[in-house]
């Protein structure tokens, strides 16, 4: 399986989409110290499973581990929200779906992972996709194999048992301009979205594992929300999901302020953060800081520590002028892979540990958030979105939350994600 890809341009910084990326990763292993919730890889008892279709999936229930969201009092500072989340999500030799649950479990963190639909179909059976402008069988991404589907079903399970969730990542992963998910039509998108779960759907039938545990999930309900290969095609994505039910979407670029919606989706888009000792900011991603960085998936090995401290100490900026300012949710996106020596992974797992683990912190997934926003009093979101990037209010808190509304909202400040043109 190979990571999804992603490029954008800042400023004057044109960067070049790079080809043959290695990506998704995992298997299994014990859980970290002080892990909480249900081991993994378990299931409710049978009292509590009803089987959907062939048994791939199964209605267990209310998902365990996440509490209700609560509407904030008058006047209180919000928590800070932070949502990593994974592209493509599975599990390969690379184990890092897995490693990744448990530095969820450590530091009390839940995430999203995007699953590809094809990493549940096995490759004998290729020609059961019909990827919109191709042939059936056709996938950039390639299909999965008996083994690799086990392995991603089993982390798919217990990470929704631990309360993360299962969003998506489509199919064949098509970018650019022929044939690429950015020419495709509101119907093309809806025709993706219900193969991608057909896929989930009918793994037991499609890889022949028939006495394997079901997903704990109905798919049809627990999608709700996902992210475009390459952040194409997201205007008539936007307009297909609406329709079906979805209730977010994060493929495009957004400045560090809270989000709005986009018609009936929250626009939860992933952000621009700085790049220390660089004079532009980049994409919350690590390709956008590898092809900023090195430009290539190789790179010279004696810089890769300080790649990937970069990348974490960015992050880490990108948190703390929103945790120190306008407690605007941080957007953060990634993929299972390998570059640069891993680099990337290193410092994302070490922005978790440091983050997630702070007062009125929240680390949770894009449902979650949406789940928070929905609960809360249209005013006081109109209210936190005239707050610029890093901008904490300056007669405090309470005041802010309890004052007459102003007549004029002050535009974003910092980046500027409207001249970013996001790949």
């Amino acid at each position: 399986m190979r990571a999804a890809r992603k490029r954008i341009t800042v400023g004057a910084v044109a960067v070049a989409l790079i080809g043959g990326l290695a990506g998704c990763g995992g298997s299994d292993g014990p859980p970290g110290s002080g892990a909480r919730g249900p081991e993994k890889g378990a299931v409710p008892p049978k009292n509590r499973v009803r089987l959907i279709g062939d048994g791939s999936t199964a209605d267990t229930g209310v998902q365990p581990g996440l509490g209700k969201p609560t509407r904030l009092a008058r006047g209180q500072r919000p928590p800070q929200f932070v949502v990593f989340s994974w592209d493509g999500a599975g599990e390969d030799s690379q184990k890092l779906f897995s490693h990744f649950r448990r530095v969820g479990k450590r530091y009390g963190a839940t995430m999203t992972y995007f699953l590809s639909g094809v990493y549940l179909l096995p490759k004998e059976k290729a020609t059961l996709y019909s990827p919109p402008g191709h042939a059936p069988g056709r996938s950039d991404i390639g299909f999965n194999d008996t083994e690799g589907i086990r392995d991603t079903v089993r982390e798919l399970r217990g990470a929704w048992l631990e309360g993360n969730e299962i969003g998506t990542h489509f199919n064949g992963h098509f970018c650019g301009p022929q044939g690429g998910v950015g020419t495709w039509s509101v119907e093309d998108w809806k025709s993706e979205i219900a193969q991608a779960k057909s896929f989930v759907k009918n793994w037991k039938t499609n890889a022949g594992l028939v006495k394997e545990q079901p997903l704990p999930f109905d798919y049809d309900k627990e999608l709700v929300g996902a992210r475009t290969p390459c952040l194409e095609g997201r205007d008539n994505f936007v307009r297909a999901a609406s329709e079906l039910g979805f209730r977010y979407d994060t493929s495009g670029v957004n400045n560090q302020v809270w989000p709005k919606k986009d018609g009936a989706l929250w626009d939860l888009s992933m952000h621009l953060v700085p790049i220390p000792g660089r004079a532009f900011e980049t994409l919350s991603m690590d390709y956008n800081f590898m092809v900023n960085q090195s430009g290539t998936t190789k790179g010279d090995p004696a810089m890769h520590r300080f790649w990937g401290n970069q990348m974490r100490d960015g992050l880490i900026q990108a948190f703390n002028r929103s945790y120190q300012g306008n407690r605007a949710p941080l957007i953060i996106g990634n993929h299972f892979e390998s570059w640069n020596g891993g680099t990337y992974m290193r410092a994302i797992e070490e922005t978790i540990a440091h983050v997630c683990v702070k007062p009125e912190v929240r680390c949770v997934s894009f449902r979650q958030l949406a789940d928070w926003l929905d609960v809360q009093d249209p005013a006081v979101l109109a209210r936190l979105r005239t707050l610029k990037v890093g901008q904490a209010p300056a007669e405090g808190w309470n005041r802010f939350l309890t004052a007459p509304p102003a007549s004029a909202s002050p535009s974003p400040g910092g980046g500027n994600a409207d001249q970013a043109a996001a790949r």
